[in-house]
């Protein structure tokens, strides 16, 4: 009887077991889960019990793997969008007896504050600090506010490293308030808005935080439309060699000094990716530092610096500012100059900061090695050193 009932309840626990790996297998379940439902229906002994569970996490582990490259693979994964970094520039106040600027009692400058510091939980941006613009625009003689044109715009960009910025007026028509931002993109010159409406006496705290979630709203969802396309590192550089195609190529060689504050540099990234652009369009580079620099025609230096912005939860904010200027070597002319700021955000501060110094390279490359190139360029300086001669 008793031999009956264990026969009957070991039937049971295969039948169920059997029935669970099915709905398991269903439900793509770890293939742990289908080795741990055997084990209790067998009877194992401890030891054994402990061993195969062990066998089980290990197994686990690789299936987890497994399922995430698949989903990844499959776009079953949404991959989370790194933050755009933006500027939020003076306001124009068109209240009824509008302060000037300096005024502290002017409207606009009392929203640009706070919509600052309402935009600084937004996951959609990162923002330059407020000090720090403040003193950029002052030391290039920038004063954005308000209207701001394509070409300020697009220098703004290049100084701070804003992919966006934040401006717009602050209006009263009547009783009603509105808040009105402009959204400008600094690569592209495109512009979005966003509004807020209220009474002239409501608090103007709750109105910028209307004004700050329509801001992020319109970043999240239309963002994208004024910013341009994204290139990959070969598109870029197969369209530059398009453009310098039959032009001549010419012996470089690049220094680029840099350094990330606090940490010390491993290794030059602004110069490995510059180098990295005059190979890649067949010049001829010469190493700075085993090479010679007369066998140079065109000296290509600069200074590279990187340093923290700010943290946001595990990411790492780091700003990057990158001056480079082209030499040419026998008559000591500066062919080009030119400079970029960019910011980037990693896990680390590390990678950040090279990665920031390595996007500001390519992004000078694109503009600066088509000028080292210019037939008209080298012909003037052929005619010059001929002059020189005579």
């Amino acid at each position: 009887m008793m031999r009956n009932e264990r026969g009957q309840n070991g039937m049971g626990c295969a039948t169920a077991s059997e029935s669970a790996e099915k709905q398991c297998s269903s439900r793509r379940c770890h293939p742990s889960a289908l080795l741990l439902r055997r084990l209790r229906s067998s009877g194992t002994s401890p030891a054994s019990h402990l061993a195969a569970m062990a066998v089980a996490v290990l197994w686990a582990l690789s299936a987890s793997l497994a399922f995430a490259q698949e989903d990844a693979a499959s776009g079953n994964v949404k991959q989370s969008a790194a933050p755009l970094a933006a500027a939020v520039l003076r306001f124009q106040d068109r209240t009824e007896g509008a302060k000037t600027p300096s005024d502290p009692k002017n409207m606009a400058d009392k929203v640009a504050e706070l919509l600052s510091a309402a935009l600084m939980n937004a996951p959609e941006l990162m923002l330059v600090e407020r000090e720090e613009l403040d003193r950029i625009l002052k030391e290039h003689e920038l004063n954005l506010s308000g209207l701001v044109g394509a070409d300020d715009a697009i220098k703004a960009g290049r100084l701070t490293g804003a992919r966006l910025l934040i401006t717009g007026s602050v209006i009263d028509t009547g009783t009603d308030r509105y808040l009105v931002a402009k959204i400008i993109s600094t690569e592209t010159s495109r512009v979005l808005g966003a509004t807020a409406k209220g009474k002239v006496s409501d608090n103007l705290g709750d109105l910028v935080t209307k004004l700050s979630e329509q801001v992020a709203t319109v970043v999240r969802e239309r963002g994208a439309t004024v910013l341009p396309a994204v290139e990959s590192r070969e598109d870029r550089l197969a369209k530059l060699k398009k453009a310098l195609d039959g032009k001549p190529r010419p012996t470089v060689m690049i220094k680029v000094a840099e350094r990330h504050v606090g940490t010390p540099t491993i290794d030059p990234a602004a110069e490995t990716e510059l180098t990295l652009w005059c190979r890649e369009l067949g010049w001829k580079t010469i190493d700075s530092k085993t090479g010679a620099e007369s066998d140079a025609e065109y000296l290509i230096t600069g200074e590279g610096l990187s340093e923290f912005a700010t943290r946001r939860g595990g990411l790492v904010s780091v700003r990057a500012r990158l001056e480079v200027k082209v030499i040419h070597r026998q008559s000591g002319e500066v062919v080009a100059i030119d400079r970029q700021m960019t910011r980037t955000t990693d896990a680390t501060e590390l990678i950040a900061g090279k990665e920031a110094l390595q996007q500001a390279a390519a992004t000078i490359a694109e503009r600066l090695l088509p000028k080292v190139a210019s037939p008209e360029k080298r012909a003037g300086e052929k005619r010059n050193k001929k002059n020189r001669a005579e």
